[in-house]
């Protein structure tokens, strides 16, 4: 859930915005086909990108790392 005036980030949106040779491959396939699969391994287990430069990615375009405060939570 977003927080107010902000915005989630979108699944695949740095692999689109760095024109990343397997998204464009996995965009080609049928969602859920053996193929599909096949080259959404290669995102989940070997990306070619680094996440040095995801990160610096997120930076540059506005995005901040957020979590819930949990350290004045009562037991």
């Amino acid at each position: 859930m977003p927080i107010e005036g902000y915005v989630d980030y979108r699944r695949r949106e740095y692999c689109r915005d760095v024109n990343c040779p397997v998204q464009k491959v996995l965009e080609e396939q049928e969602p859920g086909s053996e193929e599909y699969e096949r080259v959404r391994a290669i995102c989940k287990e070997g990306c070619i990108h680094s996440t040095y430069e995801f990160h610096h990615w997120l930076i540059d375009k506005g995005y901040e790392l957020v979590r819930k405060d949990n350290t004045n939570t009562t037991e």
